[in-house]
């Protein structure tokens, strides 16, 4: 069943100049705006997001309402945020009787998620979907994995290097603080790879779809999250510096480098490695284990 009413196809590169022009409204380098015009990666996003009937979205970034259309007739409820107050105009025409959209003007960033998911999806959990603009992209991902916000998923284009970042293990380059971050709040996958050309008009490098499915458990066990968190943050801060360096540098309470080189001792960890060789459950041993020398005093 569809909800909004057919117009000329979003994903025609004519059709979207002819939109700009007849309401005089340029694409915002400023603001990342890259808009969609690929039928295939538009349909790998709403696969990914596994859209049904009973599902509310939040989707990030309307553009144009080329991906916004495609959520509204797949879910329940869109609720779309637009930062650009240029395009609503545009938006009224593309999203013409798309009666479960609601369309929000602001910045992700600086807009009250906690209160506008209460108002619009109550209790409800619910799906994040959006093309990042690249500037924004880290953020804007930080802000929802830490939010402790109730969302199933979510599906998102980035800079195809940062999904590589998002999805590495330890020892490779793409390796750091945001592969952490997302695999210790969800399970991220790379479904598929954009080149540039599928967007209007093209960003300089390609992109990637990530499906970032939230874990109901963090995949280690950590007696405090902000001590565990604080030690990967200071572990890829300078990369260069040893493990032990790296740590030494927190200055914890009552915790001195001897004390140190004792705790990377316990958790079999030699001084000298460097925070792009630890795995995940590495830093959750380190931190367990200051928790316990903080303890101590």
């Amino acid at each position: 069943m569809m909800m909004c009413k057919d117009i000329q196809p979003l994903t025609s590169p004519r059709v979207v100049k002819e939109l700009m022009a007849r309401y005089g409204v340029s694409f915002k380098k400023g603001l990342g705006q890259n808009f969609l015009i690929d039928r295939n990666i538009l349909v790998k996003i709403i696969k990914a997001a596994e859209l049904d009937r009973e599902d509310v979205v939040l989707e990030i970034g309307a553009g144009i309402g080329t991906l916004t259309r495609e959520l509204a007739n797949a879910a329940k409820q869109v609720v779309a945020i637009e930062i650009d107050s240029r395009l609503f105009p545009i938006l009224d025409e593309t999203l013409s009787g798309c009666s479960n959209v609601k369309l929000i003007q602001g910045d992700v960033l600086k807009l009250d998620i906690k209160q506008l998911v209460r108002q619009y999806f109550g209790g409800q959990p619910f799906k994040v979907v959006g093309n990042l603009p690249y500037y924004i992209t880290t953020p804007v991902l930080m802000m929802f994995l830490e939010s402790g916000l109730p969302y199933e998923s979510m599906v998102v284009m980035v800079q195809k290097e940062v999904a590589q970042r998002m999805t590495a293990v330890a020892g490779t380059k793409d390796y750091g603080m945001l592969s952490i971050a997302v695999q210790y709040y969800t399970c991220p996958e790379i479904v598929a790879v954009a080149s540039a050309n599928v967007f209007i008009p093209p960003p300089k490098v390609d992109s990637a779809i990530v499906l970032l499915k939230r874990r109901p458990n963090p995949p280690v066990h950590v007696q405090d999250s902000e001590l565990f968190f604080k030690v990967v943050r200071a572990a890829f801060g300078q990369r260069r510096k040893t493990i032990l360096n790296a740590l030494t540098a927190l200055e914890l309470e009552g915790v001195d480098k001897g004390r140190l080189y004792d705790v990377l001792s316990k958790c079999n960890i030699a001084p000298k490695m460097r925070g792009e060789d630890l795995t995940i459950q590495q830093y959750a041993d380190i931190a367990n284990e200051l928790c316990l020398e903080e303890q101590k005093g």
